[in-house]
């Protein structure tokens, strides 16, 4: 360790009461194996009654008999029948007898590893206590780190701080690494890491005192006992004693036992003493340019609610970056800590301010991510308040500062996660206002979670930002579009929209599209809204196709409008009488739909055109359908009366009846 290290203030040792931890511990021992004698402080404090300490006056066990009970219990343990093992050990132990070393700890061993059952663990506890005080030699130091772990797996403290001030009071010592750890994370699991201070204490003083070397402490553990004096007690003291213990020691401190007396020093206000550990840090071979040591730093002076320190230390750390040419950025807990002080503060201007003094001292080329800026917007939405990031880009709009396109991705996402797509349209209006330009991912994705919520007039604003950017790629976002109003309902909104993207090159409007709005305003019967696409469709020269009178025959049909029928077929008999179908697929399917209907509406003569063509193009047709359709509709008609009206209606008529077999 360093010289100017073990120069900090040395104070003796103090005695610390542990009274307080002694409840809790007899409280895991009930309903109890042994009883704690509550305020005696002798040497048979904490001794267990019920075990043999001060067994009573009773003969020896004979040879015999000692074997029986250690075969009882060695068959015990290999058949897991504990409570018999338990009874055979304290039969032994009640005489004055114990099992050998090996057999001991395998029942410990097992007593301490049983899932889910206390009663064993209390048993394991309370012999090992009563062991380590008279027959320390049958222990093995495997079994101590066992019941520890074992400890820490049923979440109680005392019985673990109990066990390891036993091994200290009856000098039992065993290597550091067996209990040191385990022990640290009892104490962090149920929030007293004070706890294992003086512990780690005493057990430095012990391996210095008695120059044990397998019982000092790793950095990991020194650390922890650092931690709790800088979190926990907030006392320099203590601190400085921490450090002058792993001088005499040789530990060598790493980045975050640096880190956590900067913590402490912010909190205190000791600046001589941080700009001291900054020498230090560098004489130990660790850079000043250290995100731990910068961090924790910002943490103590936030606790201290020292804002001009919090920034001028943000700007600090930006300094030192450039000078040694190191990359990093504060991680998003720090952030959130600072953003949280300054808006408990009311200090939006603050941060606003901070963000545009580090973009003055931040690379030029420097990730958007690892940007303060960001790390300040993106902690203010994960903490839930994206609106207080919009008014700090607001604020820094207001002081002249620039915005990158970056710092508002994390608002825009956090909108769209919580379905506020009305603001997020907005906020990318904003955007487009001030040059910058969203990637073609950030608009599907705000697209597509506006669609979601059937916020439609989001959708359609955010479109034409989209086009106003000029991305090139609008394929996405506008088939979410159209899908989604199809699935919607919402023929008249696709109308609309088809109407205003048509002639943008970048979009490959087809026949499909016309025909997806057609056949939606004819399957909720807006049978006139349909005729005016189909005629807006055709005016702009897009040719329809057996899709499209398919939709509008089966709406017309639906309605009882088989005159509109009619008319389609001489549409469809001029296009197939031309140079070709010209896109239609004069199949099964279509001759079908134009056969029922022609027939339900009685338009004989159109019928037997349909029934020619199909001949002419070899496509089967199902006679029965329609003598079906006719015997529904025409039972009653009667050749006589139509040769009375219209001669040519007779003849078509009776070529009907003719070619379906209705005049048998």
């Amino acid at each position: 360790m360093a010289k100017k290290l073990m120069k900090l203030n040395v104070v003796p040792n103090r005695t610390r009461s542990f009274s307080s931890e002694t409840p809790s511990l007899y409280s895991f021992l009930q309903p109890s194996l042994f009883k704690f004698n509550l305020h005696n402080d002798n040497d048979n404090d904490n001794e267990p009654h019920n075990l043999p300490t001060s067994p009573p006056q009773s003969l020896s066990l004979t040879h015999q008999q000692l074997t029986t009970l250690q075969t009882t219990l060695h068959k015990s343990l290999i058949t897991s029948q504990t409570d018999e093992a338990w009874k055979s050990f304290k039969t032994l132990t009640t005489h004055h007898s114990f099992p050998p070393k090996p057999l001991t700890n395998s029942l410990l061993t097992h007593l301490s590893s049983l899932p889910d059952n206390i009663l064993n663990l209390k048993r394991a506890f309370a012999s090992t206590l009563f062991l380590i005080q008279k027959h320390p030699n049958l222990l093995e130091f495997n079994t101590i780190h066992a019941i520890l772990l074992s400890i820490k797996s049923a979440n109680t403290a005392p019985p673990a701080f109990s066990l390891v001030r036993s091994m200290f009071k009856y000098r039992f010592f065993i290597p550091f690494h067996l209990w040191g750890g385990v022990l640290v994370d009892i104490a962090r699991n149920n929030d007293n890491l004070a706890a294992f201070l003086p512990l780690f204490e005493e057990n430095c003083r012990v391996a210095f005192d008695e120059k044990l070397e397998f019982m000092i402490p790793d950095v990991a553990s020194c650390n922890a006992a650092l931690e709790a004096c800088c979190f926990c007690l907030q006392s320099v003291t203590d601190a400085n004693r921490v450090v002058e213990i792993m001088s005499k020691l040789g530990v060598k401190p790493d980045v975050f036992s640096f880190g956590f007396l900067a913590y402490l020093y912010a909190l205190k206000g000791l600046q001589d003493k941080i700009d001291e550990l900054k020498v230090l840090m560098v004489g130990f071979g660790y850079s000043k340019n250290n995100k731990c040591f910068y961090s924790n730093l910002i943490s103590g002076y936030v606790k201290s609610a020292n804002l001009v320190s919090v920034e001028s230390t943000i700007l600090s750390s930006l300094n030192d970056r450039d000078d040694e040419g190191e990359v990093w950025s504060f991680d998003r807990d720090t952030f959130c800590l600072v953003v949280k002080e300054y808006l408990h503060k009311g200090n939006i201007k603050g941060l606003a301010n901070l963000i545009i003094e580090a973009q003055k001292l931040e690379s030029s080329n420097i990730k958007v991510d690892e940007s303060i800026g960001f790390g300040i917007v993106n902690a203010c939405v994960s903490i839930g308040l994206s609106d207080k990031a919009h008014n700090i880009l607001d604020e820094m709009n207001a002081l002249g500062g620039s915005v990158g396109l970056g710092v508002y991705v994390p608002i825009l996402k956090a909108y769209c996660k919580e379905n506020r797509t009305a603001e997020a349209s907005l906020l990318v209006t904003e955007i487009s206002s001030s040059g910058l330009k969203l990637d073609v991912e950030t608009y599907d994705a705000l697209i597509e979670t506006s669609m979601s919520g059937q916020d439609f007039q989001s959708v359609f604003s955010l479109f034409r930002d989209m086009r106003g950017a000029r991305v090139l790629d609008l394929k996405g976002s506008y088939l979410t579009i159209m899908t989604g109003l199809m699935e919607n309902h919402r023929p008249e909104l696709m109308a609309a929209f088809l109407d205003e993207v048509v002639e943008d090159p970048r979009i490959e409007v087809g026949t499909h599209d016309w025909n997806s709005i057609i056949h939606a305003f004819c399957k909720a019967g807006r049978l006139e809204d349909a005729r005016r696409t189909f005629r807006r469709m055709t005016f702009l020269q897009f040719e329809p196709n057996d899709q499209t009178y398919l939709s509008l025959i089966n709406g017309y049909v639906s309605a009882e409008k088989y005159f509109d029928v009619m008319m389609l077929w001489n549409e469809v008999k001029r296009k197939l009488a031309g140079d070709g179908p010209k896109g239609i697929k004069f199949d099964q399917n279509l001759v079908d739909a134009f056969l029922y209907a022609m027939v339900k509406g009685g338009f004989f003569d159109a019928v037997m055109q349909v029934v020619e063509k199909s001949k002419e193009m070899k496509i089967f047709v199902d006679k029965w359908r329609y003598k079906q359709a006719f015997m529904e509709t025409h039972k009653k008609l009667k050749v006589a009366r139509l040769r009375k009206k219209n001669v040519r209606k007779m003849e078509a008529l009776i070529a009907f009846k003719n070619w379906a077999g209705l005049n048998a």
